[in-house]
């Protein structure tokens, strides 16, 4: 199924690039929105994408500014709803069926603080809590958005760049 999913997004993406900027952007923001981020495999698809930057079928630059707000906004709205609806937000589903994710979660933050928030965005079951956790357990606002604004291009960097530059790699080494 997930398998069936990228492959229909990938080529929608391809045959109808107009498509692209809101379909990375929506992606990305699933992919960092608390809850969603649980539901959407988002990370498997922008991987996708990263390998159309290669073919050269869509450009690198819009689809990196693209899913870096996508995921920057995801984040944000994720701080927000934990500082404002903390236990509303753990006690509903799907996080009320991972008490031990919350857990760690809240353990990670505590322990590494703003520098988890840039962390957790790597792993995929902390990126979809940490900044709910962030926003429940009151960090600083302005902490948040440090940690947030140079996480996400990263993030998204590191997705994109293996396809965007493997693929014309392994095209010069095969080809």
């Amino acid at each position: 199924m997930l398998s069936e999913t990228t492959q229909f997004l990938m080529q929608f993406i391809k045959d109808n690039q107009i498509w692209e900027i809101p379909i990375v952007f929506l992606l990305a923001f699933g992919e960092s929105l608390a809850i969603l981020s649980l539901l959407i495999p988002a990370t498997a698809i922008l991987l996708g994408v990263g390998a159309l930057i290669g073919t050269g079928a869509i450009s690198f630059m819009p689809v990196f500014i693209a899913a870096s707000l996508g995921a920057i906004i995801g984040d944000w709205i994720s701080y927000w709803l934990g500082k404002h609806y903390h236990q509303q937000m753990i006690s509903s589903w799907p996080l009320n069926k991972h008490p031990k994710l919350i857990q760690r979660s809240e353990q990670f933050f505590h322990r590494y603080g703003t520098l988890g928030v840039f962390i957790g965005r790597f792993f995929g079951p902390f990126r979809a809590v940490v900044p709910l956790i962030a926003g429940a357990l009151e960090m600083p606002t302005n902490k948040f958005n440090l940690a947030n604004l140079t996480s996400a291009p990263v993030w998204v960097f590191v997705l994109l760049v293996p396809g965007a530059f493997g693929v014309p790699w392994l095209e010069t080494l095969f080809g």
